[in-house]
């Protein structure tokens, strides 16, 4: 358990090493995202409709309010896709003036998070019989394409993001989870390992 522990330590440094020079020297973390144009007048039309209410918004809506009934919402979808094609649509993550943007703890949350994406593939690996450094990679490596694709894809799929944006991330996850295969598979053990 020791070698699992080390290996997902490891592993998570290397991670967040490699997302870091992803997102702070090469342009893959801006991939995508643009500015508002005319910023100071969306901003104040956002913070005047939705004021202090923190949310994920998918626009156009139902038209519906909270607590709509199944059925009240199945008639509404019959008529979704004639609202989205003659209206603009998205999805915006609204965060009400005030928020604090502390590095420290973002970077924390972030080195914590693709630590623990690390100590779970690597404790996967140990539970399996490959023993060649190939396999191990190999194992670690598919698993971060399967992590890669889990969200990203469905993002593009049902809610429009840009498909720049999703082939960065997905890149950004992938290299990430093979540098993880590059350093733990030689420290982690498996069933077929010698002790």
């Amino acid at each position: 358990m020791k070698r699992v522990i080390l290996a997902g330590i490891v592993g998570g440094v290397a991670m967040f090493i490699w997302t870091s020079i992803a997102h702070m020297v090469l342009p893959l973390g801006e991939e995508g995202i643009k500015e508002l144009p005319n910023e100071s007048t969306v901003l104040s039309a956002l913070q005047s409709s939705i004021g202090d209410r923190r949310g994920l918004y998918l626009f156009p809506g139902y038209g519906l309010g909270p607590n709509p009934t199944r059925e009240q919402k199945s008639e509404a979808m019959k008529h979704m896709a004639e609202k989205v094609a003659q209206n603009p649509s998205g999805l915006l993550m609204y965060n009400p003036a005030g928020r604090e943007m502390n590095m420290g703890s973002l970077l924390g949350v972030e080195f914590a998070t693709e630590c623990l994406e690390a100590l779970l593939v690597v404790f996967l690996l140990s539970q399996t019989v490959l023993s060649s450094f190939a396999q191990k990679f190999g194992f670690i490596f598919i698993a971060g394409i399967l992590a890669a694709i889990a969200t990203n894809v469905s993002y593009w799929n049902w809610y429009g993001f840009p498909k720049h944006y999703i082939g960065a991330y997905i890149l950004t996850q992938v290299i990430g989870f093979a540098v993880v295969g590059l350093v733990a598979a030689p420290i982690v053990r498996t069933k077929s390992s010698p002790a």
